[in-house]
């Protein structure tokens, strides 16, 4: 039996397995990337805050402790492999009362999956963070000191002035993060979660057909990664006032990029 029998077979037995795989996989990277942006921007502005020496004493005690812990936070989970990180948060739950298994199963929704979907964002939270605080850095002070000479507070200069300049410096490097959360996502079947990578050994349980599944799930990764990195050049264009056209029958660039 040829390799592409073998690819058929499990197309025509388990596409409905290798489709939840891919929803499950799809949903972790996007739920994870928007919340964990999210918590990204709130640990860029703890680290960001200036203790200043106008400040009470009150003020520069938060200030410190939200700092420390905005540091400890990001040099963990950046500085651990996520694997780990799922280890601690699936097993070490049970001593806080928190039982991942005792949750309901609908469809790909269960404990494993909600277990998963909170370790991917709490990860990309601190990737995040470090990627908003370099676009913090790429707005020029002086919009920041305008917008206070005008009367404008801190909390307000911050979400109208600063904060939209800085996610739109870092859009392209967090448009890349989703990319990384697509492929990173299957490190977590070690808790049990049953993803695209997992949907592999389902599939081959029985018949053995190792290489031609992670073929599949290669070539279906393939796929959402050049779809992800499409969208992300259509949006960078946009943002640099470039236009896109698709041309398929120019072979050695389909997609035209004009000025």
């Amino acid at each position: 039996m040829s390799s592409i029998e073998k690819i058929g077979i499990l197309l025509r037995d388990y596409g409905e397995t290798f489709l939840k795989g891919v929803a499950a996989t799809l949903i972790l990277a996007i739920v994870g990337t928007f919340v964990g942006l999210l918590i990204g921007v709130f640990v860029a502005l703890q680290r960001n805050l200036v203790i200043k020496e106008t400040d009470n004493k009150l003020v520069k005690c938060v200030k410190a402790f939200a700092k420390g812990l905005s540091s400890v936070y990001v040099n963990f989970l950046r500085g651990t492999p996520m694997m780990v990180q799922a280890m601690i948060i699936f097993f070490g739950s049970a001593s806080v009362g928190i039982n991942w298994l005792s949750l309901p199963n609908v469809w790909i929704f269960n404990g494993y999956f909600l277990c998963g979907l909170v370790v991917i964002t709490i990860n990309t939270g601190a990737y995040m963070s470090e990627i908003i605080r370099s676009g913090l850095n790429g707005v020029d002070n002086g919009q920041e000191e305008a917008s206070r000479a005008l009367g404008m507070s801190y909390f307000k200069t911050m979400v109208c002035v600063v904060m939209p300049q800085a996610l739109r410096n870092a859009l392209p490097t967090i448009l890349n993060e989703y990319i990384v959360n697509v492929k990173d996502s299957s490190v977590l079947n070690v808790i049990g979660l049953t993803e695209l990578y997992a949907s592999v050994s389902i599939a081959t349980n029985r018949n053995y057909f190792k290489v031609e599944g992670y073929i599949i799930i290669a070539v279906i990764y393939l796929i959402l990664t050049l779809m992800a990195t499409f969208i992300v050049r259509i949006i960078n264009a946009k943002l640099e006032g470039r236009k896109i056209q698709w041309n398929p029958f120019k072979k050695d660039k389909a997609i035209v990029e004009v000025e």
